[in-house]
């Protein structure tokens, strides 16, 4: 009876611990886009309890930088060790963290001048879509956010610009910021092969200029802009400061409310991950009713 008993308790063991699963990543999941006209590639992270419940979660979306692919913040961003303990330590709400793949064809996270490459239609039209429809995520603005390091930096900030009505927070890391003057950056593109006009090479620069975006924005739209809770970090060695320094001084001109910080490091994998936490707080407090 007694030997019955102690077989009964360890089955009950074992099922417990298989129902207290913890937080999953999977690297490799994809989506089919008609307007890539391919397969793309994700990695999604799906906070403890996932599997045993009903509820929805809000979402961060997790951009690389350039050299990088989906699987950066999984392999050397340490995502999954991060955000269970920022979770665990009450630092952070669960969520779910989706980290897209923009280095297969062309590499960036944006339209490419000419409209060969759209990445930035397949991110709003198919790739949010089929992560809200895939996954248990909470639909409304309040409760999606976005961050990103380095070429992902710039995606969190331009996406955010262009689409301020779909973000509540939005923590750009040692961020590229894009380009401040227009004859150099027509010279630039110029050096590689285009069929763009003159008209198009000049809409192109001022749909991603931090600048131009923020002084010719209308009314509805900086209210809209100033509605997002804006972290911006970059390290005091990077070589990418004096743009961050330059989107800082800008905003302020503004008058668009966010976190500015400077803190000792370079465009590092270390600066990423120290930083990650906060940027997991900081979101969380976006999707938290005070």
């Amino acid at each position: 009876m007694k030997r019955l008993l102690s077989i009964a308790l360890l089955m009950l063991c074992t099922v417990s611990i298989v129902l207290a699963q913890g937080s999953q990543v999977f690297e490799t999941r994809t989506v089919k886009s008609d307007i890539l006209k391919m397969d793309r590639k994700y990695a999604i992270y799906l906070p403890e309890g996932y599997d045993q419940s009903d509820r929805s979660y809000p979402v961060l979306y997790l951009l690389h930088g350039s050299g990088d692919n989906h699987t950066g913040w999984v392999q050397f961003g340490q995502v999954q060790h991060i955000a269970d303990k920022a979770i665990a330590e009450g630092n952070a709400g669960p969520m779910i963290i989706v980290m897209p793949d923009a280095d297969t064809g062309t590499r960036g996270y944006f339209n490419v001048v000419d409209g060969s490459y759209n990445y930035e239609d397949f991110f709003f039209k198919e790739l949010i879509p089929h992560i809200e429809k895939t996954y248990r995520v909470r639909s409304e603005k309040r409760y999606r956010a976005i961050s990103g390091l380095s070429m992902g930096g710039g995606g969190t900030i331009f996406y955010a610009l262009h689409q301020p009505d779909m973000f509540a927070a939005a923590a750009p890391l040692s961020a590229a910021t894009g380009n401040w003057d227009f004859e150099q950056f027509k010279t630039r593109l110029k050096q590689t092969p285009t069929s763009a006009s003159d008209k198009q090479i000049e809409d192109y620069f001022n749909l991603h200029s931090i600048e131009s975006i923020v002084k010719n924005a209308s009314e509805d739209n900086l209210k809209k802009i100033k509605g997002i809770r804006w972290y911006i970090s970059c390290g005091d060695d990077d070589f990418l400061y004096e743009g961050n320094s330059r989107m800082h001084i800008l905003l302020r001109q503004s008058e668009i409310p966010h976190e500015y910080r400077v803190k000792d490091g370079g465009h590092t994998w270390t600066y990423w991950r120290n930083e990650l936490p906060l940027v997991l707080e900081f979101v969380s407090k976006s999707f938290t009713q005070f």
